[in-house]
């Protein structure tokens, strides 16, 4: 029975909603609507003008509604008069198909069809900074290796603690919180749950880690790489595929290889063989590429990918085998849309599990030490261009995100890097004034 929001407003001491979707580069879109009148938003949802965000739309379209999906609303800890509301998006009575939640809800039935429910974790890696983006908010913080830093995370614990209460108060079961490879550079993490749902979570944590931020006058970002020389933000995604009822683990075999059953090592397949297009999603920025190209950090690691291979628990890697009955794709970073980065995983998994994939040799050396020895392995692409051409070449992979998505994502993205591209730099002058 579909919860109905005006008695859970009157119940909880709701006065507002914020109906939110998210647009196809990640962009967090809501109408703040007053408890009184989020009866008719449920029934005929929130108006906007999709060309007003990043989804690829004219100003003649007309109105795209988002409907708040009641299943996923939560009231916001720090300011519990409100409640944040998931929607989809609809335009004139039918999904917009370019929306990245409706698309991850389709490949979703698609799994189910096949007796399938994914399930999946993130590790969504920040920084918490100056307000003007500046520098890291912490003079003290400049240990060489900062990871796991006692003093660092204690120093920040009003935020982190503030953050990981509400989880606990929303019942996401976290279980950790640290503070990262990077100076200023921190990771929370929470328990795994079915895919759309885990979106749902990530896309709410972005927004409460940027509004706790902000409450403590600070300012947090998910940039891949906000700093020359430091580990850049992942947002490695754990992978595990269950029955429909969610109680038998497809992917778990003790009797094979690291755990991992056919089935699962075929899902593996379809990620290895989409991967360098894969990275047009996963890694959706110009930014991207500082991350997962980047020379040696000051720590001594970058902790990303840039070769297409995969190892047992080997975090140098871009795919882990880190137990028995799921896999860690490396290889996301802190821009992902939340929704697209589950979709496309579902989308190239159902791809090697249709075509039986074989995710090739696995590898166990370290890859930043000895990587020049692996000659047969792609290597992931150097710049958005590169991964968008990926894309699009991958037309298995563009027809199962969908026609009309992949059409507006192209064009979208070779917009972005074409304002890139003739953006006029300092580095420019640097090298080229006086040639």
């Amino acid at each position: 029975m579909t919860l109905d929001l005006s008695t859970y407003a009157q119940d909880k001491g709701v006065k507002y909603f914020m109906i939110s979707y998210t647009d196809l580069f990640g962009g967090q879109r809501a109408k703040l609507v007053p408890a009184q009148a989020i009866a008719d938003m449920q029934k005929d949802g929130a108006g906007f003008a999709g060309f007003a965000t990043w989804l690829d739309m004219t100003p003649a379209h007309p109105d795209l509604f988002a409907m708040p999906d009641a299943s996923a609303v939560i009231q916001l800890p720090w300011k519990p008069e409100v409640a944040w509301v998931a929607a989809d998006c609809f335009m004139e009575g039918k999904a917009v198909a370019q929306a990245p939640r409706n698309i991850l809800k389709r490949l979703i039935a698609e799994a189910a069809k096949q007796g399938l429910r994914v399930k999946t974790g993130v590790e969504a890696e920040f920084f918490l900074i100056s307000q003007d983006g500046s520098e890291i908010s912490d003079g003290r913080d400049t240990a060489e290796k900062p990871c796991y830093d006692q003093q660092a995370v204690m120093r920040r614990y009003d935020v982190i603690a503030e953050i990981c209460d509400h989880m606990l108060a929303l019942g996401w079961k976290p279980y950790q919180n640290d503070h990262e490879d990077a100076n200023g550079q921190f990771e929370m993490n929470w328990e795994f749950d079915d895919a759309l749902a885990t979106a749902d979570k990530h896309s709410f944590f972005k927004f409460m880690v940027k509004s706790v931020a902000e409450k403590h006058g600070l300012r947090a970002t998910f940039m891949p790489k906000p700093f020359k020389g430091l580990t850049g933000n992942g947002c490695h995604c754990h992978i595990s595929v269950w029955d429909t009822a969610g109680r038998v683990n497809a992917f778990a075999d003790d009797a094979a290889p690291f755990g991992l059953s056919a089935k699962g090592k075929t899902f593996l397949g379809g990620i290895m063989k989409h991967a360098s297009a894969l990275a047009a999603i996963t890694n959706p920025t110009v930014n991207s590429y500082k991350r997962i190209n980047a020379p040696r950090t000051v720590s001594g690691a970058t902790w990303a990918p840039n070769t297409v291979t995969w190892t047992g628990n080997n975090r140098t890697h871009m795919v882990r085998v880190p137990g028995p009955g799921r896999f860690e794709l490396r290889l996301p970073d802190g821009a992902v849309n939340p929704y697209l980065l589950q979709a496309v995983v579902i989308a190239a998994g159902l791809s090697g599990l249709k075509s039986n994939a074989d995710p090739g040799p696995h590898y166990d050396i370290d890859m930043y030490q000895d990587g020049h020895t692996v000659k047969n392995a792609p290597k992931l692409p150097l710049n958005l261009l590169d991964a968008l051409r990926d894309y699009d070449a991958d037309t298995e992979l563009k027809a199962a995100m969908g026609t009309e998505f992949s059409a507006a994502y192209l064009k979208l993205k070779q917009q972005e890097w074409n304002a890139y591209a003739s953006h006029f730099t300092e580095w420019e002058r640097a090298t080229t004034l006086d040639i």
